[in-house]
């Protein structure tokens, strides 16, 4: 039997709920306060990225050097997209700062010490990743279960000097390794170990992503980490869209 005594309007006593309790210095957040003022927070900060969206200015340009660490890059960038209606456009450079600083990037995800305060752009660390050794195949190291970090110093160290996370400074000044070779790109770092002239340092997220048929990658003890950080010019602090995506990055960090 149809109801026909129309649309039921809620009483006063389920329309309210208490959100503030008096407190000797003002007043406090409830527990239903307190969930529905972080229900509220994330709503008012999409709203805010909105009017960008609206007017045309839709995108987000994400800068890297090499080999994001996945799956955490990927579900940032679908829930950057999926939390403002924005896209988010990868784009791999290796000066990241001079990407920033020419409005190429909005933002850059960096691994490695970053020097950037002093030439307007500002960076937070998310997380930090374990290293791996990485050594040619043929390489009699290559059968080794681990490697300890003092004992790369006795071989001679392929380094990234353009985009890499690693140098010699990441060892004491007593025990750096008295042998590098330089190169500029991960391609050729890669080619050179596999090349077997010298062994190298990779995060454990590069390693499942890049792989060489001549290179293997073994556990290495007493490590130092190598933090991911998130960078942006800092004029472009304030900005709703490059703000949305720095909290959702710390919020999945």
């Amino acid at each position: 039997m149809l109801d026909r005594t129309g649309p039921r309007r809620l009483s006063d006593q389920q329309l309210v709920t208490r959100l503030l309790d008096r407190a000797p210095h003002g007043a406090e957040l409830t527990e239903k306060g307190a969930e529905s003022y972080e229900r509220l927070r994330g709503v008012l900060r999409d709203l805010d990225a909105a009017p960008a969206v609206a007017v045309g200015h839709a995108g987000l340009r994400i800068g890297f050097r090499w080999a994001l660490p996945d799956p955490w890059s990927s579900d940032l960038l679908a829930a950057f997209e999926t939390a403002t209606g924005a896209r988010a456009t990868l784009l791999r450079r290796d000066d990241i700062v001079a990407a920033l600083h020419s409005g190429d990037a909005d933002a850059a995800l960096v691994r490695g010490d970053v020097h950037a305060s002093a030439s307007g752009v500002t960076g937070t660390p998310l997380f930090k990743e374990d290293r791996l050794a990485a050594v040619a195949a043929g390489s009699p190291l290559a059968a080794a279960d681990e490697l300890d970090w003092p004992e790369l110093c006795a071989h001679p160290l392929v380094v990234n000097t353009v985009s890499g996370a690693s140098s010699p400074d990441d060892w004491p000044p007593e025990s750096r390794p008295a042998q590098v070779a330089a190169c500029g790109s991960y391609d050729e770092w890669l080619a050179l170990i596999a090349a077997g002239r010298g062994i190298g340092c990779i995060t454990t997220s590069a390693a499942r992503t890049h792989t060489h048929a001549r290179v293997t990658y073994l556990p290495l003890r007493n490590a130092p980490q190598v933090a991911l950080h998130l960078l942006w010019p800092t004029r472009r602090t304030g900005d709703p869209l490059p703000r949305r995506f720095r909290e959702l990055a710390h919020a999945l960090a």
